[in-house]
């Protein structure tokens, strides 16, 4: 089964090819067909070659497939080829299933577009993008992918182009996302060029060979790969795009946030963990950027109206969790995290879409209310993946993932009390964001009435939610803490591509201790939620009425203002520019000056201005004549003063310069 690796993304990819050609000539349920199916085909595919790599491991436990020689060019020849080790196939497994449960929701979300085909070939396009950067075996083929995802983000925020706020979400996303993009290249040609392979494994082995720990390149080029990480993953300073990008259909969002797009920093980062452990600088940072990141997208995430950027800001926040992780050396706890944050933000993108869907797109949550008995299946999926999000212990995935991110944060090498404290923070904001949507859409009083004849979600729709809830359920058993039976499935399969994270802090108490911490960050947070939103509302609309909690809401809820400060910053002074440029004021201002002078020229007698000219010559020299002959006094110790302070500056100069 290994050799047809090569399908996951090449079928994907097909799809694209029929839908973008033909799909004008397709009926609907062709289209579905096709998008489906080759999705579909490449998940069967993943699933059957994982089942395959785990029952008889490859020598060293990776798989190699050589495709075609892409480029060959002095030396340089990077191949179209695939690798595949634990990493990848825990990868490429999750993009596949999630991606193949989110094409059959979107058989029925989306039938009445009239952009059907258009929707499902940009869909496998990202798919099949998605895959070439996970399973790609040298870093220009994954750059490849990597750009893929980013034209394909670009192409379904914007997917309903017609309203110009779309369009300019598309275009935000595509351009703050090229910041990252570009560092991440320069990285690129500072490997290539310093260790002579864009390959992946030899690429690594170089550079623990070649470059000591804390060499000034690995902390450049971790660097530069950090800020391709950060854009793609909406991370501090590069997050403003993600809740702006809920301007696309809700499938999408679902796709970009659970399997595509903003996974691709942190699986970026795992797989080039050698360069950042050689940079310890930078891996620190990427622990305080991840530190920071959950907590601003947690508060920001607090008071957002709109339920899909409630969401957008918990991706945020969670994959600041990721990073988190990796920036302390718990590589297989973010990938960990990773996996079943796939299956709660999915689930909880797919049932927000089926919300706003059933009230016809009212996407405001304080306009919703007591859904919980007219969307029955729903509610229950969507309470599933809050509760998952909000790591409820024992039950829920979430909490396995969270849990040993907040354990690694305290015990391991990167780790500290600090980065503790942010995750623990982080942990109460996200069960009191995420059931404060819970408690107002689906509790209380209705705001907004189902209109009458509303059709039930179908089959294609509670299908996808079914499953993902099961998994957001049982998805964490294969990780489990020591008072829970110490399962190490996950972690023991996925250090033969990442190094084992080691506790070199704390006891067995210290980690029960938290354990327990954690456990109440998670409730409390619930807790806090129902007191404020449910039980006690009026308490919460009084401290409104404040104006310095007022200023703080609106500030949360701006995203920190961020994109105040980056369009004074750079927005503005760009427009300026550019609106200058189509006035033509620069040419106008030249146009003025050579108009002034040649009018100027005409008022003037030309033989004027050759006798200034000629004029202005003879008193310079004239000038010039009267100062060198004021030197000539013919004292004989005025000269010997002169020579001797000559000599002195030339000696000064000669010994201190």
């Amino acid at each position: 089964m290994l050799s047809l690796l090569w399908l996951i993304p090449t079928l994907p990819l097909a799809g694209f090819l029929v839908l973008a050609l033909g799909g004008k000539y397709l009926g609907h349920r062709s289209i579905a067909v096709i998008g489906t199916s080759s999705t579909a085909l490449s998940a069967l595919i993943a699933i059957l070659i994982g089942m395959d790599f785990i029952a008889a491991p490859p020598p060293g436990f990776v798989f190699r497939q050589e495709a075609w020689s892409w480029i060959a060019v002095a030396g340089f020849s990077p191949g179209i080829g695939f690798y595949l080790d634990a990493l990848s196939l825990v990868m490429v497994l999750v993009v596949t299933l999630i991606s193949f449960l989110i094409h059959l929701y979107s058989t029925e979300f989306m039938s009445g577009d009239e952009d059907y085909a258009r929707f499902f070939a940009y869909m496998n396009l990202f798919v099949g993008s998605m895959c070439i950067l996970i399973l790609a075996d040298n870093l220009l083929f994954l750059y490849l992918g990597w750009e893929g995802v980013g034209l394909c983000s670009y192409l379904l925020i914007g997917f309903w182009y017609r309203d110009p706020a779309n369009g300019r979400a598309a275009r935000k996303a595509f351009i703050v996302t090229r910041i990252g993009d570009t560092a991440m290249a320069i990285g690129l040609f500072l490997l290539f060029t310093h260790l002579g392979t864009l390959d992946i494994q030899p690429l690594m082995q170089c550079a623990g060979q070649q470059w000591p720990e804390g060499e000034g390149l690995a902390i450049l080029t971790a660097a530069l790969l950090l800020a391709g990480a950060a854009g793609k993953s909406a991370q501090l300073p590069l997050q403003t795009w993600l809740p702006d990008a809920m301007a696309g259909p809700t499938p999408v969002s679902a796709l970009m946030h659970a399997a595509t797009m903003v996974t691709a920093g942190v699986y970026l980062i795992a797989r080039t963990h050698v360069l950042f452990t050689l940079a310890p600088v930078v891996q620190h940072a990427v622990a305080v950027i991840g530190a920071l990141t959950l907590l601003l997208a947690g508060f920001s995430a607090l008071v957002q109206t709109d339920i899909k950027r409630v969401l957008a800001y918990s991706t945020i926040s969670q994959i600041g969790y990721m990073f988190l992780a990796l920036g302390v050396g718990a590589w297989s706890a973010a990938i960990f995290h990773l996996v079943t944050h796939a299956f709660f933000k999915a689930l909880l993108f797919l049932s927000a879409g089926v919300v706003i869907m059933s009230l016809h797109e009212e996407h405001n949550i304080f306009r919703m209310g007591a859904l919980r008995k007219k969307l029955p299946i729903v509610f229950w999926t969507f309470l599933i993946g809050s509760a998952s999000l909000a790591a409820l212990p024992l039950v829920t995935a979430g909490f396995y993932s969270k849990d040993l991110i907040l354990w690694r944060a305290w015990s391991s090498a990167g780790g500290n009390p600090w980065l503790w404290a942010a995750g623990w923070g982080g942990a109460i904001l996200t069960g009191l964001y995420i059931f404060r949507v819970v408690f107002l859409v689906f509790f209380g009083e209705a705001r907004t009435a189902m209109p009458p004849g509303t059709a039930r979600p179908g089959l294609r729709i509670t299908l996808p939610l079914i499953v993902l809830a099961a998994f957001s359920l049982v998805g964490g058993w294969i990780e489990t803490p020591p008072f829970l039976g110490n399962l190490t499935l996950f972690s023991s399969f996925v250090q033969h591509a990442l190094p084992p994270a080691q506790a070199v802090h704390g006891e067995k108490n210290d980690e029960t201790i938290l354990e327990l911490l954690a456990i109440a960050a998670s409730l409390g947070g619930i807790a806090l939620a129902y007191l404020l939103f449910l039980r006690y509302p009026a308490f919460l609309q009084g401290m409104m009425l404040i104006p310095a909690f007022a200023r703080i809401r609106e500030f949360w809820q701006s995203g920190w203002g961020f994109d105040r400060f980056y369009e004074f910053l750079f927005v503005r002074p760009y427009l300026w520019l550019a609106h200058a440029d189509r006035r033509d004021v620069i040419d106008n201002i030249y146009k003025m000056a050579l108009s002034c002078m040649l009018r100027w020229l005409q008022k003037v007698d030309p033989h004027d201005v050759i006798n200034t000219i000629y004029n202005g010559l003879a008193g310079l020299c004239l000038f010039l004549h009267r100062a060198l002959s004021a030197t000539q006094s013919g004292q004989v110790r005025r000269y010997a003063a002169a020579i001797a302070t000559g000599s002195i500056g030339i000696l000064f100069i000669g010994i201190f310069a």
